[in-house]
């Protein structure tokens, strides 16, 4: 299990300021960059690498993943 202690959370740009489906990202821990939902902020985070990260920002915004 990776120490998310020292995780510095940001929510969101893209979340919604009304209480609803809200992610939260942190990218300051080495080497990896944490992701988690708003609502369970005790619940399981996703764990990328740096370069898995930056790999999926690219796909969101070349629209690979658009329904």
């Amino acid at each position: 299990m990776t120490d998310l202690t020292g995780a510095v959370w940001h929510k969101s740009t893209r979340s919604g300021g009304n209480g609803g489906d809200c992610v939260e990202v942190a990218v300051n821990l080495p080497g990896i960059v944490a992701v988690r939902d708003t609502k369970d902020r005790e619940g399981a985070a996703l764990i990328f690498t740096h370069s898995e990260w930056v790999a999926f920002l690219a796909g969101v915004r070349d629209g690979e993943f658009d329904l």
